[in-house]
């Protein structure tokens, strides 16, 4: 069983989905790692995100694997564990950057396929339900207002002992939304049979409750 789970930057797709993938017992897959990856490689590598010719020549030096070790997902990066280095802002804001890259996409989109095919799966991203998994069993659609998802990454922000600026994120989001709905290559939206689920007034149990009805009412 495949379920599929889009929405916007902050939305809290990540940590809803990997919460309900241990309730139910399915395999989680977090598709914006893998762009978080590549986002690292060309960061480090200091390329030219805008020149294609660079992006396809990174993309070929790129093996990207997904492991599950003592029942939490790692993503390595040419066999290096990134799966701290990838949550970095800036990283953020580059992987959004790399998914309009039409080779970027074709280099994920067949793992992805892959690892749904032979498990049940819950991954998330920007277009799971719209392009990557179209025939997926129960789509939805996450998103909270932007003010919330600002003040939620804010919040994580300062727990690490950060001192964000809250305008700063509020921006930040805007224009991720705006270049995630606008790209030319499966923009971010909401797929005509998603369950729309907005979060803004929503305890993370009662999101996860209401998820794990939807799954019980498909089986």
């Amino acid at each position: 069983m495949n379920i599929a789970i889009d929405g916007p930057a902050g939305a809290g797709k990540s940590t809803i989905a990997k919460l309900v993938a241990d309730k139910k017992g399915f395999i989680y897959v977090d598709t914006g790692a893998m762009y978080r990856s590549i986002a690292l490689y060309i960061i480090e590598k200091n390329i030219n995100s805008d020149d294609e010719v660079d992006i396809k020549n990174a993309c070929d030096n790129i093996d990207i694997k997904i492991k599950h070790e003592d029942g939490v997902q790692h993503i390595y990066l040419n066999d290096r564990d990134v799966s701290t280095d990838i949550r970095k802002e800036e990283v953020g804001n580059m992987a959004s950057k790399a998914a309009t890259k039409k080779v970027v996409r074709d280099k994920l989109l067949n793992l992805q396929r892959d690892i749904a095919a032979s498990n049940d799966v819950i991954m998330d991203g920007r277009d799971i339900g719209t392009f990557v998994l179209p025939d997926a069993e129960l789509k939805i659609y996450l998103t909270a207002s932007v003010m919330t998802r600002a003040q939620r990454r804010y919040d994580q922000l300062a727990e690490k002992g950060e001192s964000p600026d809250m305008d700063k994120i509020a921006e930040d989001i805007e224009k991720r939304d705006y270049q995630d709905m606008h790209r030319d290559i499966a923009p971010l939206k909401q797929a005509d049979d998603a369950v729309l689920l907005d979060t803004s007034d929503m305890t993370i149990e009662e999101v996860i409750s209401k998820i794990s009805d939807l799954i019980d009412n498909v089986k």
